[in-house]
């Protein structure tokens, strides 16, 4: 399922799905910094919150390095516990508990980004096209990539 809805964000979905698994998170990473803001009064239902802290919560009790394998088997689709209990979420949990994993980051409950790396030089233009949506067509962007992740 997606939610692009113009030629624009439907490409940038297809050259994100062609980015190694590393890329896609460092990229979804980045992408949340840069639309924080603009994501501060967004809230969802309490059962959503609630579903999705509970897989955050058990991402959350990992050690740093099997969080990150967690969120890398989210993306790469692999059949773990944990990806099969995210592909069981409707789309706004799976949403929230990104927006949470990036939140975790952002406070250290989660494993960070290296303060020194850097995209590879072929997102460049990848980024400029994202860079070039509006609030809307990034949030349908992202619905539309993290909808396809978990277990398959």
């Amino acid at each position: 399922m997606t939610y692009a809805t113009d030629e624009r964000t439907q490409k940038a979905i297809d050259l994100f799905r062609n980015f190694d698994v590393d890329t896609q998170l460092a990229l979804l990473w980045f992408g949340y910094l840069d639309i924080k803001e603009q994501l501060q009064g967004e809230t969802n239902q309490p059962s959503v919150q609630d579903t999705a802290a509970a897989l955050y919560d058990q991402i959350r009790a990992l050690p740093k390095e099997q969080q990150l394998q967690a969120q890398r088997d989210l993306a790469s689709g692999a059949s773990t516990d944990i990806s099969r209990a995210y592909t069981a979420l409707h789309s706004s949990p799976k949403i929230d508990l990104w927006l949470r994993l990036s939140r975790g980051m952002e406070n250290g409950e989660i494993i960070q980004v290296p303060s020194d790396y850097k995209l590879p030089q072929q997102t460049n233009s990848f980024v400029d096209t994202v860079k070039g949506f509006n609030f809307q067509q990034r949030i349908d962007f992202i619905r539309s990539i993290v909808l396809e992740m978990g277990a398959k």
